[in-house]
């Protein structure tokens, strides 16, 4: 039995909080093939209720999360002009333990950071 799962969260590094209801979009890819597996929205912890992978769906594997920043910041009223400078965000990463991935993101209007986390 797989004990992998996949957690995430956002902080706003310009608010210097966390980043509540931000969507998330999880997608596996293999090969040129992309499916979306997960959806989810931040809380007011800037986390998800529930790991965005599960130990019972945990498949090593190259994965894409889709964080819908756009809408964030245009609520929190630091969206610039549009076109946004960051609206969607894709983070492409793989698993290849049977562990627990953590990868948040750092969100600014005009920049963003990510690593693999505890």
């Amino acid at each position: 039995m797989a004990t992998g799962y996949l957690t995430t969260h956002v902080l706003d590094t310009a608010r210097g909080s966390p980043a509540a209801g931000i969507q998330i979009e999880l997608y596996r890819r293999d090969g040129a093939e992309t499916t979306l597996i997960a959806t989810a929205t931040t809380n007011t912890d800037g986390r998800t209720d529930t790991p965005i992978l599960s130990e019972s769906d945990f498949k090593a594997g190259q994965y894409t999360l889709n964080f819908k920043a756009g809408g964030y910041l245009r609520a929190t009223g630091q969206a610039a002009s549009e076109p946004l400078f960051l609206d969607d965000i894709p983070i492409a990463f793989g698993m290849s333990e049977d562990a627990h991935y953590h990868v948040p993101l750092l969100l600014s209007p005009h920049g963003y950071s990510t690593y693999r986390g505890s």
